[in-house]
C-alpha cells in the first residue's frame, strides 16, 4: 500500500484519500466508476455519467501542520503517561477528511474521504492529484488506461510510500497517459 498525492494505492485497488476501514467513508475508483463507501454515504457512479471529478479541502502541507502533528502526539503522550481521565483523549479525536465532488446528469454529489497524510499534502501534489482526476472523465480509453497503470503499481509497490519527487514523478506520467 502506498499514497500518490491524493491516491491511496492497496494491492490494486485506488482510493482518493485512505482507505477506508469498516465503517468509514472513503471513496474508491473503479474500473466501472466511483464508488461511495461507507456509513451515510454509498452507491457506484459510473464513468460514462461521471462528467467531472473534484476535490475540495486537501489539507497543503505546512510547517505549521508539522508542529501541530508533533505537539498532538506530545500532548497525547502526556496525558496518558499522566493518566488524566479529565482531558479528552486526543486518539480519539477524527482525522481530517476532504471532499470528493462527483458530477453527473443527476447533478452534483459530494462525497468524503479521510486525509490518508498527516502532515497534509505538497500544493505540487495536489495540483497533479486534481489534473488527474480530471483527466479520468476525459472518456473510457483514457480512464481504463490510467487507473490500470495505478493499480498496476500499487500490486508491484509494497513498501510503503515513495518519496516526494517519485510520488510527483508518477502523478505527471499517469496525468500524461
Amino acid at each position: 500500500m502506498a499514497m500518490v498525492g491524493l491516491f491511496w494505492i492497496a494491492e490494486g485497488d485506488v482510493y482518493v484519500g485512505a482507505k477506508p476501514f469498516g465503517a468509514t467513508r472513503g471513496v474508491r475508483l473503479t474500473s466501472e466508476g466511483v464508488v461511495a463507501l461507507g456509513e451515510g454515504q454509498s452507491g457506484l457512479y459510473l464513468w460514462e455519467d461521471v462528467h467531472a471529478l473534484t476535490v475540495a479541502d486537501a489539507p497543503v502541507r505546512s510547517l505549521l501542520r508539522r508542529v501541530g502533528a508533533v505537539t498532538n502526539v506530545a500532548l497525547h503522550m502526556a496525558m496518558n503517561a499522566a493518566a488524566m481521565d479529565t482531558v479528552p483523549d486526543r486518539a480519539t479525536d477524527t482525522p481530517p477528511t476532504l471532499m470528493v465532488g462527483v458530477e453527473t446528469p443527476d447533478g452534483a454529489h459530494e462525497l468524503t474521504a479521510y486525509v490518508a497524510a498527516a502532515n497534509g499534502y505538497s500544493q505540487t501534489e495536489i495540483d497533479l492529484s486534481r489534473a488527474l482526476l480530471s483527466r479520468l472523465t476525459e472518456g473510457a480509453a483514457t480512464m481504463a488506461t490510467t487507473l490500470a497503470a495505478m493499480a498496476e503499481w500499487g500490486r508491484a509497490w509494497e513498501d510503503g510510500s515513495s518519496r516526494s519527487a517519485e510520488r510527483e514523478r508518477l502523478l505527471r506520467e499517469w496525468v500524461d497517459r
